[in-house]
């Protein structure tokens, strides 16, 4: 029987690129893997995100690549997972035959397609969940409930922080993502790739709803200002305080509001193969 997981605890790569065993304990809630460039900090996100897809049966478990993940719940059998990436890259996929090229023409364009379609399953579940807390006798349960209301209000305040340089607030009587900007509707396709690089990252803890998960991200500073780097993993946590967080970065802006024990370098957790 499946059981899930709350976080991971360790992850192992034996022989990466042939010279080195990975060893890495994790936090429970951040963990941020620091390094020079080639040393391998996306090779073991990557890694590890195959291992992943291998568990859920989203691709074939061949058994081969080495990499063991381990769980804070030694009986558990997976944990739900995302991977944000930080390039926006033009897309040419068979997806694109469903939607107007006009639309979708990049990497983040696409993520942000899925998610809205998401926002729309988050929002119903939440409002069935309200419905059915608020008709309880328990007055915790329905405490409960209107805390559930707050978190799409607190992902729209956060938005509005962010954007409010360049005038933009989403356009809260919508139940997609859409935007006013100096009295013009604006849809996310027409957003900076900063701005749909943090509407991707927030978007995507919020509809886990408070759910235990991993989310991934490879240098998710690209394309963001200094101060929203600095701001980046206090919104996460904000949304979800049960996501944990595994990245990798080269900005100490990430790190400076009180980070720095999570962060883990490469060679501390490489030991060289025995020849």
């Amino acid at each position: 029987m499946e059981k899930q997981a709350n976080y991971i605890k360790r992850i192992e790569i034996d022989a990466m690129w042939g010279r080195f065993n990975i060893a890495w304990d994790l936090h429970a809630d951040v963990n941020i893997l620091s390094g020079i460039n080639g040393v391998g900090k996306t090779t073991i996100l990557n890694r590890s995100v195959n291992q992943l897809e291998k568990i859920s049966g989203k691709i074939k478990n061949d058994g081969k690549n080495g990499v063991r993940i381990f769980f804070d719940d030694p009986e558990a059998t997976y944990i739900p997972y995302d991977v944000i990436h930080s390039y926006d890259k033009p897309l040419f996929t068979v997806e694109m035959n469903r939607i107007p090229m006009e639309d979708v023409v990049t990497e983040l364009d696409w993520q942000l397609y899925l998610l809205q379609r998401k926002y729309l399953d988050y929002q119903v579940n939440i409002g069935n969940k309200m419905i059915e807390m608020l008709n309880s006798d328990n007055e915790d349960i329905r405490k409960h409930a209107a805390d559930i209301s707050k978190k799409k209000k607190q992902f729209q305040d956060m938005i509005d922080s962010l954007f409010s340089d360049t005038h933009k607030t989403i356009d809260r009587k919508r139940n997609d993502i859409a935007f006013h900007q100096n009295n013009e509707l604006l849809f996310p396709s027409k957003l900076s790739s900063g701005e749909k690089q943090m509407l991707v990252i927030l978007l995507t803890v919020l509809v886990k709803d408070d759910e235990h998960s991993v989310l991934f991200m490879d240098e998710p500073e690209a394309s963001l200002h200094i101060e929203w780097q600095q701001r980046l993993i206090a919104m996460i946590r904000e949304l979800n305080p049960n996501v944990q967080i595994i990245l990798t970065t080269h900005s100490p802006a990430l790190i400076m509001e009180g980070w720095l024990d999570a962060v883990t370098e490469v060679s501390d957790i490489s030991t060289p193969v025995d020849k």
